[in-house]
């Protein structure tokens, strides 16, 4: 079994830039692909970005293409998720999941994974 604990999360600014980390113990990341998602107050959980296991292979939501890139430290058991010009509407709990397997154009399917408690996004004018 694999826990997975997200960090970085925050009150920010609009415009503002964070980093959020998803870090892995109990089994590593190394060869599985990993998603971040997140759900804002009263919506559903969506898809934003995934990682496969290499690095080479990222997925973006196209809500968030150009502002979000999504980076991984095998060495270090971490995925990472840079969000730059932040937007009131990124405002939600960002949550990690793994393994999932990536689609094209599609958001990974997440039926196997696990999943970590969250890190709080609050984004004010």
């Amino acid at each position: 079994q694999v826990q997975l604990v997200e960090s970085g999360g925050g009150l920010v600014q609009a415009g503002d830039s964070l980093r959020l980390s998803c870090a892995a113990s109990g089994r590593t990341f190394s060869g599985n692909a990993v998603g971040w998602f997140r759900q804002a107050p009263g919506k559903e959980r969506e898809f934003v970005a995934a990682i496969g296991w290499s690095g080479r292979t990222t997925n973006y939501a196209d809500s968030v293409k150009g502002r979000f890139t999504i980076s991984r430290d095998n060495a270090k058991n971490e995925v990472y998720l840079q969000i730059d010009s932040l937007k009131i509407d990124d405002t939600a709990v960002y949550y990690c999941a793994s393994p999932v397997y990536l689609r094209t154009n599609r958001p990974p399917v997440v039926s196997e994974a696990y999943w970590g408690q969250g890190t709080q996004v609050t984004v004010s004018s």
